[in-house]
């Protein structure tokens, strides 16, 4: 039984978070429990982009503070680090606050630009793949993701957050290769499996809903979670905001491999159950399907990425993201905003996972579509 650990935190106050964060880390069986002495330490948050702690995206520095701290008592030898979608780690590190954080605690930056490709026998559909330096050279892996809803993936939690580890324009070029949702949940489930961090804690003290991972809006839900099975934690957190689990790919993926059954502690799960929170859920008519219909009906109401004009400051973030070749979305005239060619479109959604003012939205492009699936 896979135990997950739920604690009440309901702001970022350094000394609330500090006692939130005690008491998870004992619940599990405290920190030297976790880590051996003097081993080497990665601790890797998600640093999604160059944005600011109060816009959401990314783990918060306070969270990130803490846990340094704890960590430090079991090893002297830590560093952190991220691979942002855009951006460098150093800049993104510095506009999120983390790297102010690991500075004031003598906390280095790791080497997420260079790596090199490993091989990975166990991997059960992935046995490949290129790894940031600061991951190899590091012993022991502490994963920080943030609790955030995600165009491609539904939910991006624990497991996703280990996709940091491949270096910069490495990761779209996965979306090119693996494009469908599944198999690149598959992918994504053999690199946690490779990289396997020891540790989990997830920031859910606000957290993003909608148009997330990065144009969302911000929920508060007043719970840091912790756990050493990512799938467990995910499940978890996907049952706070009153999403099915096994809606999410990767999820999907987790439950053939192990009937998971779950031990909470800390603070009762009910205390934190977010029912209206906005997450993209499959159309009702989907659960009535079968087969060949079900297959048809899917790629129909597949969501496309489109731009809202007046939000668009026609920064070309989407046009340099887009994996593939020739590029689904491109400019026409560099005075207005990109267009999209939805022939070469493969659905990766990296050009809305990384727009800065939120103005790409998903959705089906049908207009008859979406009045009869109601969505």
């Amino acid at each position: 039984m896979e135990k997950v650990v739920l604690v009440r935190c309901e702001s970022y106050d350094y000394d609330e978070v500090k006692k939130a964060v005690e008491k998870g880390i004992k619940l599990l069986g405290g920190i030297k429990k976790l880590i051996k002495k003097n081993e080497k330490v990665l601790i890797k948050p998600n640093m999604l982009a160059n944005d600011p702690a109060e816009k959401g995206t990314a783990t918060h520095p306070m969270v990130f503070k803490v846990l340094a701290e704890i960590i430090k008592k079991a090893s002297d030898n830590v560093s952190y680090g991220d691979s942002p979608a855009v951006a460098s780690p150093e800049s993104a590190a510095l506009s999120t606050g983390i790297a102010f954080a690991a500075e004031e605690l003598k906390i280095p930056l790791a080497d997420f630009v260079n790596g090199k490709e490993v091989v990975y026998e166990k991997g059960i559909q992935n046995k490949k793949f290129f790894i940031a330096n600061g991951v190899l050279e590091s012993g022991c892996i502490i994963s920080m993701p943030k609790l955030k809803t995600h165009g491609a993936q539904v939910f991006t939690g624990c497991i996703k957050n280990q996709f940091g580890c491949i270096p910069g324009l490495r990761k779209a070029e996965f979306h090119a290769k693996v494009q469908d949702p599944s198999a690149f949940a598959r992918m994504l489930f053999d690199l946690n499996s490779f990289v396997n961090p020891r540790l989990y804690v997830m920031d859910g003290i606000i957290s993003m809903e909608g148009n997330g991972p990065r144009g969302g809006d911000l929920r508060k839900t007043n719970v840091l979670l912790f756990s050493t099975d990512p799938a467990a934690l995910d499940i978890t957190a996907c049952r706070i905001i009153n999403l099915d689990p096994f809606q999410v790919p990767v999820l999907q993926h987790a439950q053939k491999l192990n009937n998971y059954e779950i031990e909470t502690a800390g603070d009762k799960i009910e205390n934190f159950f977010t029912k209206d929170f906005k997450v993209e859920r499959p159309p009702e008519i989907m659960f009535f399907l079968k087969g060949f219909l079900k297959k048809i009906i899917n790629l129909a109401v597949v969501r496309k990425p489109y731009i809202i004009n007046e939000k668009c400051i026609k920064c070309g973030m989407c046009v340099n993201i887009c994996p593939v070749k020739p590029k689904a979305v491109f400019f026409r005239k560099r005075e207005n905003p990109p267009f999209y060619d939805y022939s070469r479109c493969i659905s990766c959604y990296c050009c809305q996972e990384i727009c800065p003012e939120s103005a790409i939205e998903l959705k089906v492009l049908s207009k008859i579509l979406r009045k009869i699936i109601k969505i």
